[in-house]
């Protein structure tokens, strides 16, 4: 069953967000109910989150190995942390990929005390934002240009898993795309505290699909940012085709991709993560865009770092 983000989680002011308001509300209360009863958990290394408030494609997996990358020129022994969700697997084999340590539990406290056993002196929760049973030492919390906050509401009613005043929980915050100075406003009144930093999608592979015709499939959180960063980049996308996040492809529905992109003389391309999730069907009619994340003003976004090591 194929499941997209509704349509109005985008538009503000529209009676669906009002009529499931009341559920937001009832959902909001229980999630402080259930953190104000649980008890936090303090550990011998250092934790790192990169989490978000909208729900899915804020970039979170892309901005954890940057970090790794970081505490490596630090000379830190660090490595990623992962609930075990199943439908997540294709987010497993992208992080083993790229040579980062990586511990999953079903338990993410579990995860780290395994990362103390063999140790390590720092991870980076990817994810666990939202979880109050873990104490962190630092807070980032990812957003990409194009979405933002949504409507700005909590779920149901909008696509935050908390609300926007939850920032003041957090050190920094990472924007996806361009600098968007009301955002920062806002982000500013929450808390003054917060530092803010931009990123971007470097693409290191974009030579292969030059002057080629591309039917570009997405199963990401918000699959529009991939075909966009592909426009950007001066591809031409003849056909674009979208799935929810996590998708679990098909050998059937790949194979009437691949018939498809043949019969209209077009190459298949797809994210890297999509790949991952597809990787063992071993199709070499689908290839992946291969991009490395830039953070802007990466000297001081380190330096920020280190403080709370």
């Amino acid at each position: 069953m194929k499941i997209f983000k509704p349509k109005f989680w985008s538009k503000k002011n529209n009676l669906i967000s009002f009529f499931l308001f009341p559920f937001s509300l009832f959902f909001q209360l229980l999630i402080i109910l259930k953190n104000s009863i649980t008890k936090k958990e303090k550990f011998s290394l250092k934790v790192i989150c990169i989490g978000n408030i909208y729900l899915g494609g804020t970039g979170k997996t892309p901005l954890s190995l940057a970090v790794v990358e970081i505490l490596k020129k630090l000379n830190k022994n660090a490595a990623i942390i992962k609930k075990n969700y199943k439908k997540h697997e294709d987010e497993f084999k992208l992080i083993e990929s790229k040579q980062v340590t990586l511990f999953i539990n079903s338990s993410r406290a579990l995860a780290i005390k395994e990362a103390v056993i063999n140790k390590f002196d720092c991870v980076v929760l990817d994810d666990g934002f939202q979880d109050s049973s873990i104490n962190k030492n630092l807070n980032i919390i990812c957003f990409n240009e194009k979405q933002l906050i949504g409507n700005g509401m909590t779920l149901p009613s909008g696509p935050l898993r908390e609300p926007f005043s939850s920032l003041k929980k957090c050190q920094i915050v990472v924007i996806n795309g361009n600098t968007n100075n009301e955002f920062e406003k806002k982000i500013k009144n929450i808390s003054n505290y917060i530092s803010i930093y931009y990123s971007n999608y470097l693409p290191t592979n974009i030579e292969q699909f030059k002057d080629q015709n591309l039917l570009a499939f997405a199963g990401t959180g918000n699959p529009e940012n991939f075909f966009n960063l592909l426009e950007k980049n001066g591809l031409k996308i003849i056909k674009k085709i979208s799935f929810p996040d996590h998708y679990n492809y098909s050998l059937n529905e790949l194979n009437e991709l691949i018939n498809f992109s043949l019969n209209n003389n077009l190459k298949l391309i797809t994210t890297e993560k999509d790949f991952f999730r597809i990787k063992h069907y071993k199709l070499t009619q689908i290839q992946y865009l291969e991009v490395k994340l830039e953070i802007e003003n990466k000297a001081c976004f380190e330096k920020e770092i280190i403080q709370y090591l």
